[in-house]
């Protein structure tokens, strides 16, 4: 039995040699099979995929680079804009208050006229009134002091006695 040992050890060592050689000159052949048919083709595909991932970065590399252009391009567009809108914003604000400051000096212009107009319109109507109670004053005189004294006053007395009269009215309507 322990012949049969021996041999079942020693078929085994020269069966996993014999195995390792077998699998060893597989694999050779494998490798160079794999060189000679296959490797020009996978080296080909993966220099085209090095290729194309190097383009992709590129890519992707400039579509930032434009973004950022564009960004930085809107805002300065943004901030003239936000300048050109305060700007307007600041005219309209001063013509609104030179407007503003014209009207209202209009309008003190035209109130102040109005009140020179008024003021001449009153002392045109007052030397009416004043004329017209000189007549009807004289007249009323003239009458009252013919029957106070019964006799009829010259022209002349007549108009000095009116004046004398009007004078005091002018001056106790200017005290008032």
């Amino acid at each position: 039995m322990l012949n049969q040992l021996v041999l079942s050890v020693a078929d085994v060592q020269n069966t996993t040699i014999s195995n390792i050689v077998v699998v060893t000159g597989s694999f050779v052949l494998l490798l160079a099979l794999l060189k000679k048919f296959a490797w020009n083709a996978i080296a080909d595909m993966m220099n085209k995929r090095e290729k194309k991932i190097a383009n992709d970065l590129d890519s992707a590399e400039q579509s930032r680079q434009k973004a950022q252009e564009l960004e930085d391009t809107r805002q300065e567009q943004l901030s003239a804009s936000k300048s050109e809108a305060s700007d307007i914003i600041k005219n309209a604000k001063s013509t609104g208050e030179s407007s503003r400051q014209k009207i209202v000096n209009d309008a003190q212009d035209e109130v102040s006229q109005m009140k020179e107009k008024a003021r001449d319109d009153i002392s045109v109507e007052r030397q009416a009134a004043l004329s017209s109670v000189k007549g009807d004053v004289a007249d009323l005189s003239v009458q009252i002091a013919e029957k106070i004294i019964n006799k009829e006053l010259s022209e002349e007395a007549h108009e000095s006695l009116i004046n004398q009269y009007i004078e005091s009215l002018g001056s106790e309507d200017e005290t008032r």
